[in-house]
């Protein structure tokens, strides 16, 4: 009405206090960020204080939310999915890849020993007394396969040579009139050697020799103790066992071929009595384990 009393304005003033209320909401629904201007403000709204020993914290996203329960999610259901069923065949074949490892060292060490044992070096038992005293019954030993030569393991022919016997040696070889049998004898007549025994003398040439080695016991005056005169032949030696009377060697059967010859004995490396009058604990010979042959 013209002339009438003011009525107050009931529109709110616009001041700092509306701007915080109205800010308030802008922050919780996200829809601008910090100290951006209110449009119903009429300076640019501050972000209240915070006290000191509040922690300043932003509100999460929901997507972030939303990202952790899948991830706790895939845990619980790692196992029923195709990643977990992966992860389980990759354990499978871990599996198999250690049996396989093992499997090529087991190969491997088969197949060193074959060599080893066709080349290097190979074990014999010794079943009989004829080599008294230099071996027992029941002693062990290794021998030098490459000594006179490296042989083909399934024919024994020379590859290469790599040496030739001298007298005294002591010598593993197939039995010339039984291949698949080793014999263990001394090389007592070199090729192109004529050789003799006189009463258990060793004659060479027709030159008395020196034999340490021979031992004559038990059956004297036999016609063992007397051999010859003979000329060993080309590439053959006369061999003979230590205790001669006691010993079928190469005066009942003849000579040995080169292509026969299996090694020299280098080493014992076990030496057990087989007596059976001796006490189990009393078999072991230690004073001969590992010792040298001559």
């Amino acid at each position: 009405m013209p002339g009438g009393p003011a009525v107050p304005s009931r529109r709110k003033p616009r001041g700092r206090r509306a701007g915080v209320s109205g800010r308030a909401g802008a922050l919780h629904d996200g829809s601008r960020g910090y100290n951006s201007r209110d449009p119903n403000a009429s300076r640019p709204f501050k972000e209240p204080l915070i006290p000191k020993n509040r922690k300043k914290t932003r509100p999460c996203p929901a997507s972030v939310h939303a990202g952790a329960l899948s991830a706790a999610a895939a845990v619980e259901t790692v196992a029923d999915s195709p990643a977990g069923e992966a992860r389980e065949v990759g354990e499978q074949l871990s599996w198999q890849g250690v049996v396989w490892e093992y499997g090529k060292a087991i190969l491997f060490a088969v197949a060193l020993a074959l060599v080893i044992r066709s080349f290097v070096v190979q074990a014999f038992h010794i079943p009989s007394g004829s080599m008294i005293p230099t071996f027992l019954e029941g002693d062990r030993v290794l021998v030098m396969k490459f000594s006179y030569g490296i042989r083909s393991p399934f024919s024994n022919r020379v590859l290469v040579t790599t040496g030739e016997p001298v007298r005294g040696d002591v010598v593993i070889f197939k039995f010339p009139g039984n291949t698949k049998v080793d014999f263990v004898k001394r090389v007592m007549g070199l090729p192109g050697e004529e050789v003799e025994l006189r009463n258990g003398v060793l004659f060479v040439n027709g030159v008395q020799t020196d034999d340490p080695w021979g031992q004559y016991m038990g059956r004297s005056g036999i016609p063992s103790r007397n051999f010859g005169p003979a000329r060993v032949p080309e590439g053959q030696y006369f061999m003979m066992g230590d205790n001669r009377d006691f010993s079928n060697d190469s005066r009942a059967w003849g000579f040995v071929d080169k292509s026969l010859l299996r090694g020299k004995a280098w080493r014992l490396y076990w030496s057990w009595d087989t007596d059976p009058a001796v006490s189990f604990w009393h078999r072991l010979r230690g004073s001969r384990l590992l010792k040298h042959i001559q």
